[in-house]
């Protein structure tokens, strides 16, 4: 049975390249690797890369085996890479295992569970409008930083009980943390921002996920509270973020949601199923750390060296894939096992994204893509499935009238 790294050369999953057709990339791993895939997910940090989706629930739902807590491995990589803050130890619910993970998994549970999803609607649509209108005269944008970052945001940032001041700050790390770039200042600004945010929920508490985090039964301190605003902060905000932009260009690009094979177009909704299913917004990630050298699907996996569970490639596993995607709660976009989303964070983000969708579609119901879909730049980096932008162009209006 060969180790991981005899299967051929190692894939770099960072690049501009891998980022502009990671499709073809699947394909071409799946036809020369097969499930399991030697791949560097920075330079000079191996991994692999799970691409099947049988192997993937398994290895997510062994956690025995597949630990999520990366600390030995932690011990060896090399200081200051730019991609650390994504994958590093914390003492939060993605990164421990047992006793610890369950204490992080209530209190992130039990804060998310008290989100009203009719309360964010109306966040939404309160900002919509006067968003849309700082571009709806010039007949075009780029509805990725003009729309859907600053409302993503906004809503995300409301419901934490976050203040502009501080989300700003938040903001500027959060990108940064995706994009891998420069690991010391971000996790500095981020940690300090995230700290005077769980300072003023202790003062001043409110109807909101951190006054509920600071105030659980978990009793966590200040440094675990960080830690889970970080966490918090990377699932709010980018996800969903890629998620509105990706469905977007899905409903721009393709007539089944613009006129429809019998004349009624497909709805957001399915738009948004597909996407998830095809091009979820976090492509690879579900880092685990085997706890030993393991043998799976006939190839030795070494001990604590990073598993990554692609996503993209695992929800398009012909295999599995049938082309249909209504209903189609087997994907992958959500994780699986003990890490996966948590079960009230799923329909908050799908309904923040339809809404943010429709409302823009309501107002511009004319909408085109400005360029060739194949002009379009995807971000680098080895986890998420992020376009640089998004622009558009469309009939001129005369601003709306804000509710």
């Amino acid at each position: 049975m060969p180790p991981i790294e005899a299967l051929g050369p190692r894939i770099p999953i960072y690049d501009p390249a891998f980022a502009a057709d990671p499709h073809g990339a699947y394909r071409r791993m799946r036809s020369e690797y097969g499930s399991l895939v030697p791949v560097e997910m920075w330079p000079g940090l191996p991994a692999t890369l799970v691409i099947n989706y049988a192997t993937a629930v398994r290895i997510l739902g062994d956690s025995d085996r597949f630990p999520a807590d990366p600390s030995i491995w932690q011990r060896t990589a090399p200081s200051g890479c730019p991609i650390m803050p994504m994958v590093e130890a914390r003492p939060n619910a993605i990164r421990t295992t047992g006793a610890a993970h369950a204490r992080y998994r209530a209190a992130l549970n039990d804060a998310l569970a008290g989100i009203d999803l009719y309360a964010v609607r109306s966040m939404v649509e309160r900002s919509a409008i006067p968003l849309v209108n700082t571009f709806c005269a010039d007949g075009r944008a780029d509805v990725l930083s003009q729309y859907a970052l600053p409302l993503v945001f906004s809503v995300f940032c409301e419901i934490l009980g976050c203040p502009p001041e501080i989300g700003t700050r938040v903001a500027a790390a959060s990108a940064a943390m995706f994009d891998g770039v420069d690991t010391a200042t971000v996790n500095a600004q981020m940690g300090e921002a995230l700290f005077d945010l769980t300072a003023l929920k202790r003062a001043h508490p409110g109807d909101d996920v951190t006054t509920r985090l600071v105030r659980h039964p978990a009793a966590l301190t200040d440094e675990e509270m960080v830690h889970q605003l970080v966490l918090l902060f990377a699932a709010g905000v980018e996800p969903p973020l890629n998620l509105v932009a990706n469905t977007l260009l899905l409903m721009m690009t393709d007539d089944r949601f613009t006129s429809g094979g019998q004349g009624i177009p497909l709805t957001t909704r399915s738009a948004i199923d597909e996407r998830l299913a095809t091009d979820p917004p976090m492509a690879n990630y579900c880092i685990t750390y085997p706890r030993q050298p393991t043998l799976i699907d006939g190839v030795w996996l070494p001990a604590h060296e990073p598993v990554i569970i692609s996503m993209a490639a695992c929800n398009t596993d012909p295999e599995l894939n049938t082309g249909t995607f209504v209903d189609n709660g087997w994907n992958l976009a959500f994780s699986s096992g003990d890490h996966a989303c948590p079960d009230h964070a799923r329909p908050y983000g799908i309904l923040l994204a339809q809404d943010i969708i429709d409302q823009l579609l309501d107002l511009l119901p004319d909408i085109t893509l400005a360029v060739r879909e194949e002009d379009l730049v995807w971000r680098p980096g080895p986890f998420h499935r992020a376009l640089t932008e998004l622009p558009v162009v469309f009939p001129p209006a005369h601003p709306f009238a804000v509710v």
